[in-house]
């Protein structure tokens, strides 16, 4: 499979699994299950979704990088390109919205820490929101001709 189109889908596929996550899956817990329980699931979910993250970054790192050099040798552009940052931002999103937030949220859940639960789970939210929008303007940019 040609790098831009696998790097456009696994983009796409990326996006679609965050929208899945905020607009339907997190909202139906929190309908139907009682608060903490429904925090749990949806936490779990998350957990699932940044190891995802990982692995469609690690995938979207190589094919943005043959795709920029093939557009590099081409006369379009660099081998340092756009979507090689927004793959990186996304990235960024994943290990420091889980991998830093999380642990952060459990000790403000427990009374610990500079800033409230609320705060942190704020910030969090923003980062996924963000990492949605990145997500979907690689996915996007990756289906236009090499400017």
């Amino acid at each position: 499979m040609d790098p831009r189109r696998l790097a456009a889908v696994a983009a796409a596929l990326w996006a679609g699994l965050i929208l899945g996550i905020g607009l339907i899956a997190a909202p139906a817990a929190f309908a139907v299950l009682q608060r903490s329980v429904a925090g749990a699931v949806v936490g779990h979910i998350f957990t699932h979704e940044a190891y995802a993250g990982l692995v469609f970054s690690a995938l979207l790192l190589w094919a943005v990088r043959r795709v920029a050099r093939a557009d590099a040798a081409q006369g379009h552009g660099s081998q340092f390109s756009l979507s090689f940052v927004l793959v990186l931002v996304a990235l960024f999103c994943t290990v420091f919205g889980h991998f830093g937030l999380q642990p952060m949220m459990t000790a403000a859940r427990a009374g610990e820490g500079a800033l409230s639960f609320a705060a942190l789970h704020g910030i969090s939210a923003a980062l996924f929101v963000l990492k949605g929008l990145v997500l979907a303007a690689l996915a996007w940019r990756l289906t236009q001709p090499p400017a």
